[in-house]
């Protein structure tokens, strides 16, 4: 049996791609939401089924096997149902998919920091420095480089939602709440993410969470 451990969806970009990859799968799984940084956090994530992660969100337990980190869990659901199902089955399209989840998975520092996932939130635009200008304009660098040599005739990045559309997700969230403006190519791709069904699953759900954040309230209170 699968059990999936997640933050809250409203503001947890990794739990939504570990859960978004899981999801993926089509199989059953048990989901626990944590609350981040609530009254129970510290003592939640000191031991159990937090420790091999060090307390860090995802968790995915399959069995008595547990992977941590949202890339780690991709890899282990494609490995457990079909690499074709997360990756393209060409090769340079695999490579350039891999890359891509890779330099998302470790990159854009400056986005993740200045632009906190808040899916509840249309805080609307705020001034960008250079830093986050620049890694935005990589971002849709990467989109149109990959539209254009592998998407064919399909809707996302390589033609068919593989782990690249799952880990720049929670981007195109981001982009919605700040109201980043980006060229109608990528207002195409991001429509095509958000109607997704598991992506709409994961934003309605986080509508009905009782847990505020008042440091990610507050930052996109303030761009309003």
């Amino acid at each position: 049996m699968l059990k999936l451990i997640i933050g809250n969806r409203a503001y947890s970009s990794w739990s939504m791609r570990g859960w978004l990859a899981v999801k993926h799968t089509g199989l059953e799984f048990e989901e626990l939401v944590v609350p981040l940084f609530d009254a129970h956090w510290d003592s939640q994530r000191e031991g159990g089924e937090f420790a091999p992660s060090s307390g860090k969100v995802p968790v995915l337990w399959h069995d008595d096997c547990v992977v941590w980190d949202s890339l780690a869990i991709i890899e282990y659901c494609a490995d457990l149902t079909s690499r074709d199902l997360f990756w393209p089955a060409e090769g340079p399209a695999r490579g350039m998919a891999r890359s891509m989840a890779a330099e998302m998975h470790s990159s854009f520092s400056n986005l993740r920091r200045d632009l906190p996932m808040n899916v509840r939130k249309l805080a609307g635009p705020r001034p960008l420095s250079d830093e986050v200008k620049a890694e935005i304009n990589r971002i849709l660098t990467l989109w149109a480089q990959a539209r254009a040599r592998f998407g064919g005739t399909g809707d996302y990045l390589f033609g068919d939602w593989c782990a690249a559309d799952i880990m720049f997700a929670p981007v195109v969230t981001r982009f919605v709440t700040y109201a980043v403006p980006v060229p109608p190519f990528a207002a195409s791709y991001m429509e095509a993410v958000l109607s997704h069904p598991a992506v709409s699953e994961w934003i309605d759900k986080a509508q009905d969470e009782p847990w505020v954040i008042d440091q990610y309230e507050t930052d996109t209170a303030s761009a309003a």
